[in-house]
């Protein structure tokens, strides 16, 4: 079975966390750092991966799960393959990042916290991701946009759109 985001195969991302783990000199205090790595693998960290993580860090299930569903940064959740955030941390609110999630979802076709119907574009909130000089904040695939206003949105979405090869959308004349 091959993993949505990536096209790897499950053994294979699996594989790749094990030896990522078992490379650590120390396990203990590791949680949050495989996390990661597991969700960079991965693209999200589905109940199975949550799993394996507690077995091979031998914790309890429960910890994993209370620290993935903790923090904001961890999804159990599929991404799209652009993934899009916007910080509605203070300083990104009272600058109109409210406006600029507004027209994320109209130009991408996706409401906040959705995958878009063909996987591509997933758009999602943040609480703050520490940039508040740069407010609002948009992230890309972990780019960063700074002060981003509403009428950036069209240039930022169309850097990311799938390119379609020649100028038309092939269609099959039957």
């Amino acid at each position: 079975m091959s993993c949505c985001c990536c096209g790897k195969e499950n053994g294979q991302q699996f594989r790749e966390l094990e030896e990522f783990i078992d490379k650590l000199p120390n396990k203990k205090g590791e949680l949050i750092t495989v996390l990661h790595k597991a969700q960079e693998i991965f693209g999200y960290l589905p109940e199975e991966v949550q799993a394996f993580v507690a077995r091979k860090l031998e914790i309890p299930l429960a910890k994993v799960y209370g620290v993935v569903t903790f923090y904001s940064f961890f999804t159990m959740e599929p991404k799209g393959k652009v993934a899009v955030s916007v910080c509605m941390g203070t300083a990104c609110y009272v600058r109109g990042a409210e406006d600029v999630l507004h027209e994320l979802e109209k130009a991408m076709g996706v409401k906040a916290g959705k995958v878009s119907e063909d996987g591509y574009f997933s758009l999602d909130t943040l609480r703050c991701v520490g940039a508040c000089g740069l407010a609002p904040v948009v992230i890309v695939n972990g780019r960063v946009f700074g002060r981003v206003t509403p009428a950036d949105v069209p240039g930022i979405v169309d850097q990311y759109r799938p390119k379609v090869a020649g100028s038309e959308v092939n269609t099959c004349n039957v």
